[in-house]
């Protein structure tokens, strides 16, 4: 239940961070701003957007990494299902069946005899 819990997280935490990094300029953006294609007016502003968004990524990437490494320690602890045979509580040995006997021979006076 856990497991799952921090699953659906993680991903909505990996699509907001692909989101972000999207959203985020590159350095040569800049250049383009300088020449008027309007790119510095942004909804943050020109210069808060930087700082937002750089902010909300690595909050984002962090949660990201705990969430990581959360699934990885919860994966290793699952306890794997026993087998049918290692739920029976007796041991195989002991269910076994003993070792057939020999019969005893017949006396000499019940074997028939031919004529």
């Amino acid at each position: 239940m856990l497991q799952n819990i921090i699953l659906v997280f993680h991903v909505l935490i990996s699509v907001g961070l692909i989101v972000l990094v999207l959203l985020q300029q590159g350095k040569g953006a800049d250049a383009g701003a300088a020449f008027g294609s309007g790119a510095s007016g942004t909804v943050f502003g020109s210069k808060g957007s930087a700082s937002f968004l750089t902010r909300t990524t690595a909050i984002l990437a962090t949660l990201f990494f705990i969430t990581s490494l959360s699934l990885a320690y919860l994966a290793n602890q699952r306890v794997v299902p026993k087998s049918v045979v290692e739920k029976i509580s007796t041991p195989v040995q002991a269910v076994q069946k003993p070792a057939p006997t020999k019969k005893p021979a017949k006396p000499a006076s019940e074997v028939p005899v031919a004529e």
